[in-house]
């Protein structure tokens, strides 16, 4: 049985419908007030996951927070992971990399992997989502997700919106900022037989084309958790919980 099952039906429901939404407080964010708001919003707004930096009191709190949408913790330290599931996280996520990189830290394909494996000496049954870093050649993120399923790995994510230079307004550079995580949705996609989530740089606007180029779901963050106002914030999840639900009728 795959180890997907285990996830709660919704999550699991959206996920076959490749419309499930994940909002992203942050890996480096253990500001307890912040998270907590995150959590509400996602409540609030119908999203299927909330994504928390790895410490088991914030897997309690946006618990309670959301009313109970289910929570994935992300990290790069497998050892961290055990003690979040302990204290009720639904799946663990080696990534995603964007806090890293303007501290000139790279994560390449064989430190992926590595951490891929020993999450998994770890956590054998846990259900395991794994970042694809942006900056290898796309080729490579192919074979790396090829590689991260081989070696346990029940989800895909990919990112890029820090990479990406938007030169232009409105829509345009919104569609701009989101093409390397949708060019990598599009490319991985096709080479996995697990589902593939985008996130990183997304919006309402590009949240659709996400799915389009072969995603099963999207992680967003920014575009919540640097809201100040909670009700702002509500707002901003519901968008894109309308956009994706547009995107499945127009795929229908």
């Amino acid at each position: 049985m795959s180890r997907l099952q285990q996830l709660p039906a919704a999550l699991r429901a959206s996920l076959e419908q490749r419309r499930a939404l994940k909002v992203i407080a942050g890996l480096m964010n253990f500001d307890a007030t912040c998270v907590a708001r995150v959590a509400r919003a996602a409540g609030h707004g119908n999203a299927d996951l909330i994504d928390v930096a790895c410490d088991p009191a914030l897997v309690r709190l946006a618990i309670q927070e959301s009313d109970g949408v289910p929570v994935c913790v992300s990290s790069v330290e497998p050892e961290q992971f055990p003690a979040a599931v302990q204290a009720g996280a639904a799946m663990v996520e080696i990534g995603n990399y964007d806090a890293f990189y303007p501290q000139g830290r790279v994560f390449d394909a064989g430190e992926v992997l590595a951490l891929t494996r020993r999450t998994r000496e770890l956590l054998s049954e846990v259900v395991l989502s794994v970042t694809v870093p942006h900056v290898l050649p796309m080729d490579q993120q192919e074979q790396l997700a090829i590689d991260l399923v081989a070696a346990g790995a029940d989800l895909i994510q990919t990112e890029g919106g820090t990479s990406a230079k938007p030169f232009s307004a409105g829509s345009l550079g919104l569609i701009e900022k989101a093409a390397p995580t949708l060019a990598a949705a599009h490319s991985i996609s096709r080479v996995v037989d697990v589902p593939v989530f985008c996130a990183s740089g997304l919006s309402s606007v590009t949240l659709p084309m996400a799915i389009a180029a072969g995603a099963a779901g999207v992680g967003v963050g920014s575009a919540v958790n640097r809201l100040d106002d909670e009700l702002a914030m509500v707002a901003v999840v519901r968008g894109l919980r309308a956009a994706l639900n547009t995107a499945v009728k127009a795929r229908v």
